[in-house]
């Protein structure tokens, strides 16, 4: 280190090792695949060829095997011991099993009649991951998100577009630390940081005009996140007969704002 040496890169050491291939102490960094979906998902342009969702589904297939299942499952069990709620949570063990018909059958502006016609209007399924029976605590965690997730752009706020996508993204990113161990929530919102960047990254990169209603997006998860109970443990099934806002109240969700970022999501070629 030299005097010459620029501010920004002093302090720097030289590392060396044994090893004859790439190394490091993280594990995420250790994982090849991982280091081509993060250079891919976070810098290319949107298009039709590779939709989005594409993006997700290959980050969660690495995830799997990166994920320290052994560390998180004894930091849940801790957690549990702590967390009455969380605990009586994974005991009951709910997992949904509504059809599109179920939905359609609550009354016109209740939650469950709007999920409804979404998934109707669109052809699209109930379930994002096909429903499976969990064999740890983290898998059924795993189940329940992706079970509620669509129900959450509902109930947090966010609209069915890309841009939408990361209301309920910073929601969780904003609530579940406010619950849980800090060391747990790095690792099981590892997928949510991953993913709620990737759209960030490439909306200021590619299609700035869109880049406020993308921070405005966020701000508005954060908000919900950081304001609302543990609302990714309620039972959303049991409200849907109610009308958005009293659903949203008996859920424990706070500041909750109806944001339509359609118009700013049409910057993305895929969705045009």
């Amino acid at each position: 280190m030299t005097e010459t040496t620029p501010y920004l890169a002093r302090g720097g050491q030289k590392i060396t090792t044994e090893s004859t291939t790439l190394i490091s102490s993280s594990d995420y960094l250790n994982e090849p695949r991982l280091r081509d979906w993060l250079a891919t998902a976070f810098l290319r342009k949107s298009g039709k060829d590779s939709p989005t969702t594409h993006d997700a589904y290959k980050l969660y297939t690495i995830l799997r095997d990166v994920f320290d299942v052994d560390r998180i499952e004894a930091l849940f069990t801790a957690e549990r011991k702590r967390r009455p709620e969380l605990d009586a949570w994974f005991d009951a063990g709910f997992s949904s099993s509504f059809s599109v018909e179920d939905l359609l059958a609550n009354p016109e502006g209740s939650l469950g009649h709007i999920f409804g016609r979404y998934i109707r209007d669109n052809g699209f399924e109930i379930d994002i991951v096909p429903r499976f029976v969990p064999r740890n605590q983290f898998e059924y965690f795993s189940l329940r998100s992706g079970q509620t997730h669509d129900l959450e752009h509902i109930l947090l706020g966010g609209g069915f577009d890309i841009l939408g996508e990361l209301v309920p993204y910073w929601a969780r990113l904003s609530n579940l630390p406010r619950f849980l161990d800090p060391e747990l929530v790095g690792l099981i919102n590892a997928g949510q940081v991953l993913g709620a960047l990737r759209l960030v990254c490439r909306t200021g990169l590619h299609y700035h005009s869109a880049f406020p209603a993308a921070m405005q997006a966020m701000r508005c998860g954060m908000t919900v996140g950081e304001q609302s109970g543990p609302y990714w443990m309620r039972r959303f099934e049991d409200v849907f007969h109610l009308p958005l806002g009293e659903a949203r109240a008996a859920l424990g969700i706070v500041g909750a704002v109806d944001l339509d970022t359609s118009a700013a999501s049409l910057t993305w070629p895929e969705y045009r």
